[in-house]
């Protein structure tokens, strides 16, 4: 081998070791921006369940005060049928008083602000629990996609040192910038990534009918 062509082989070897150091700093980017992404989308699949957990036992709740209101207004209802025509003066007002005891207790069972425990208030705190626990499977899928983006670039830029196929490690950098966007919608617009699938799932459907 003349020097000339030692020199070629050794600029080329030089040029190869610098482009295996660019391609390993992008791999320990995706493997960081991988690390937060499944850290995040742990927490908010964990907190979805949680809410999740929150808002059955709320339903529930409601559930047995809307049974509980039912059955003390019936029996209300036919108490205050029969009073009339009761011609004891003293049973006829202890039943009175037992109809205006069971009918403050269905409007409690109604709405209690106090404990915060009414059928209004338990309805309006499942249905916030709802809202809590989507919003958490919003940001869980948005923290998904990321992270699959983040690990196929991880792939493909691993396959690129291994075969010097420069257009791999761009199409890495551009998955890396791929789960960058999906994390950045994950912690501040989780709900765009609802809509977007939710607006995906309603042209679908409209596709189909066609």
């Amino acid at each position: 081998m003349s020097s000339h062509e030692q020199l070629e082989h050794a600029e080329h070897a030089e040029h190869a070791a610098h482009s295996n150091k660019k391609i390993a700093l992008v791999i320990a980017l995706l493997a960081l921006g991988l690390a937060i992404s499944e850290t995040l989308g742990k927490s908010a699949q964990t907190t979805a369940l949680t809410d999740n957990i929150k808002s059955s036992d709320t339903w529930a709740f409601f559930q047995a005060k809307t049974i509980r209101q039912t059955t003390l207004r019936t029996a209300a209802e036919s108490m205050a049928l029969v009073a009339p025509t009761v011609s004891n003066d003293e049973a006829k007002a202890a039943m009175t008083k037992q109809i205006d005891a069971w009918r403050k207790t269905v409007a409690r069972y109604e709405s209690e602000p106090e404990t915060n425990e009414g059928r209004k208030e338990l309805m309006a705190r499942a249905q916030a629990a709802e809202h809590d626990r989507d919003h958490q499977l919003a940001k869980y899928h948005a923290y998904e996609f990321a992270s699959a983006a983040y690990q196929i670039g991880i792939v493909l830029a691993s396959a690129a040192v291994i075969t010097s196929i420069i257009a791999l490690a761009y199409a890495a950098v551009a998955l890396g910038i791929f789960g960058v966007v999906f994390t950045g919608i994950g912690i501040f617009a989780p709900e765009a990534m609802h809509d977007a699938m939710h607006w995906l799932e309603h042209l679908s459907h409209a596709s189909g009918t066609h």
